[in-house]
């Protein structure tokens, strides 16, 4: 027995004819032509995903009023509307999320731009990000710039053509000029900075506690007796690299200790750099008894060159770093950090995107700082201590 789709009557149902191929049937309660639907129509399963057009194929109806009525739109008829339900979900028809959020101009996607997945801190950020950007219906597209400026612009023109929401990027040590961004902040793309900001452009900005963390380092080994302390800066355009060296001077500044040009070293994050700062350090005559680094990788590698070289740690040299990793609590001995709270930062700057892009027209950037922790360890604890006050 075959039933009206629109009526759901079965005794006033007649054959009237075919049409291209398919049985054309009648209802004359309802004056409505619907055509049969075959019982294997709906069993079946189709090798691709279904759509409104399947849908409306097996009903005999229009692709726009299946749509319609998915849509709960008052024009479809109540028991039109139920009996497209049913079908739709007997073939496992599934919205094109994708598609409706592209007509609405959306594409519920993030864009995430840093400067090199392989660090743990970077790693730690993207996991944050991911976290919230899923809580909130998001997904995320990571990009690495590899220290590129070449690449971060690449990178951004790749996301904003993917139609990307809104985008989150931490600089290269490369990147000085930043019209590529500047071009689409003016074009309505919500932009989120982390870790590596910059002040040209407008933009709400998730940082560190850069000056404090470093000062909080530097104090702690003035704290311990050190009197000559040598710095592992980053590279000189780089912001964080500036805030964290001027977070060393200011603490030499506190208690009196002049700074010495000789035991600041500029490096690019390498191997390599590190090492020849340190080369440099004990060759001078007056060699420096505490190190401080703007990474934490950078003072691993130091550490392990020092015990090589049978130089004692902490009595002879101490050390700490900015940043915070397992290795560095499993090193022997192992150093002491200022904790960035990589995961939170990520997380923060997750949340303040998704905040921008829905209150696109009314949000105002400002700046987050995320606390840090001193985390106190075997590298910079003397023996003999000395405390300056």
């Amino acid at each position: 027995m075959i039933a009206c789709i629109q009526c759901g009557k079965v005794e006033d149902i007649v054959r009237s004819g075919f049409i291209r191929g398919r049985q054309r049937l009648y209802c004359k309660t309802c004056v409505k032509y619907f055509f049969e639907t075959p019982t294997n129509q709906l069993s079946n399963k189709k090798p691709h995903q279904t759509t409104i057009v399947d849908v409306a194929k097996v009903l005999g109806v229009s692709p726009s009023t299946v749509s319609r009525a998915l849509n709960n739109s008052s024009e479809i008829n109540e028991n039109t509307r139920q009996k497209i339900i049913k079908v739709a979900n007997e073939l496992d028809y599934r919205p094109n999320l994708l598609a409706q959020s592209l007509n609405r101009g959306e594409s519920h996607t993030i864009g995430v731009i840093i400067p090199d997945i392989q660090r743990p801190f970077f790693a730690g950020v993207v996991a944050g990000i991911q976290k919230i950007a899923s809580e909130a219906g998001y997904r995320v597209m990571i990009c690495q710039s590899n220290e590129s400026h070449y690449a971060e612009t690449l990178n951004v023109q790749a996301l904003v053509a993917s139609r990307v929401d809104g985008l989150l990027i931490s600089h290269t040590k490369e990147t000085n000029s930043f019209e590529h961004l500047k071009l689409q902040l003016k074009n309505g793309l919500p932009i989120v900075h982390f870790d590596r900001v910059c002040g040209e452009v407008d933009t709400a900005k998730v940082i560190q506690e850069d000056f404090s963390g470093s000062f909080a380092l530097v104090e702690h080994l003035i704290q311990q007796g050190c009197t000559r302390i040598a710095a592992c800066a980053g590279p000189k355009d780089l912001l964080i690299s500036e805030n964290r060296l001027n977070g060393y001077k200011a603490a030499l500044a506190k208690h009196g200790i002049p700074i010495d040009e000789e035991l600041i070293f500029h490096s690019n994050f390498r191997e390599a750099d590190s090492l020849i700062a340190l080369s440099r350090w004990l060759d001078l005559s007056h060699k420096p008894d505490g190190i401080f680094t703007l990474h934490y990788g950078n003072a691993i590698e130091m550490m392990v060159e020092l015990k090589q070289k049978g130089i004692k740690i902490p009595n002879e040299i101490a050390l700490v770093a900015f940043g915070d990793d397992l290795l560095a609590s499993l090193i022997e001995p192992s150093l002491t950090v200022f904790n960035q709270s990589a995961y939170t930062i990520g997380q923060e700057a997750a949340n303040i995107l998704i905040d921008n892009i829905i209150n696109k027209e009314t949000f105002i950037p400002y700046t987050k700082t995320i606390k840090g922790k001193l985390i106190i360890r075997q590298s910079s604890q003397k023996q003999a201590k000395c405390t300056i006050d």
